[in-house]
């Protein structure tokens, strides 16, 4: 399985206090997370699969994460655990999928 773990700054506002440090602490934890906590989803079947993990901060600074793309159940659970661990919440939204276009 091909673990991405992607830094979003949606609602990151460039002009905060600190801007530059919050999106490099960002950028880091997001590749540790890729490298290190999700490192044993790599050894997990199919290995042709894939799963996209988007970070970001909520309008407090707290480092919120979302899965991207569908994935089984027991991806999703190892997934919610490591950024549990780490402190970070659940990203919620009211839509299904908040990158599609308006049609």
């Amino acid at each position: 399985m091909i673990v991405t773990v992607v830094a979003i700054f949606d609602e990151f506002n460039p002009h905060a206090p600190l801007a530059k440090v919050l999106k490099e602490r960002l950028i880091r934890l997001a590749a540790e997370l890729q490298d290190v906590n999700l490192k044993s989803l790599n050894l997990l079947p199919p290995m042709d699969a894939d799963v996209v993990v988007y970070l970001s901060y909520n309008l407090k600074y707290t480092v919120r994460w979302r899965i991207a793309n569908d994935v089984p159940d027991y991806v999703e659970k190892e997934v919610a655990q490591a950024c549990a661990l780490k402190g970070y919440i659940a990203w919620k939204t009211t839509t299904v999928n908040i990158f599609k276009g308006n049609n």
